[in-house]
């Protein structure tokens, strides 16, 4: 009897079909499982090295969940700057013009 496939710790990547010519797209992309959190990968092919003389790739990875994302954003924005209109509009002043 066959039992459901263990893809636990495993990945794969494939030829990047949206690739466009002369942008940095990678060549490869796909996914990752990594003690069961997902992960998107993707794939640059880099030039034969003089001395190695094969070709090697170059990877990238970043969680497939949104809540991964934003916790690796700041929490309170730079120095001078605003994280959003919302936080540009709220300040101090009890009157404000309205904007519709």
């Amino acid at each position: 009897m066959a039992g459901k496939f263990d893809d636990k710790n495993r990945g794969s990547v494939w030829p990047n079909k949206k690739k466009r010519d002369g942008k940095q797209d990678p060549d490869f992309t796909g996914s990752l499982n990594v003690d069961g959190k997902e992960y998107w990968v993707s794939a640059w092919k880099k030039k034969p090295d003089a001395k190695e003389g094969a070709p090697s790739l170059s990877f990238s990875v970043k969680p497939k969940d949104s809540k991964s994302q934003e916790e690796t954003r700041p929490a309170v924005p730079q120095e001078g700057r605003r994280a959003s209109m919302k936080d540009a509009l709220d300040d101090d002043i009890p009157f404000a013009a309205e904007f519709r």
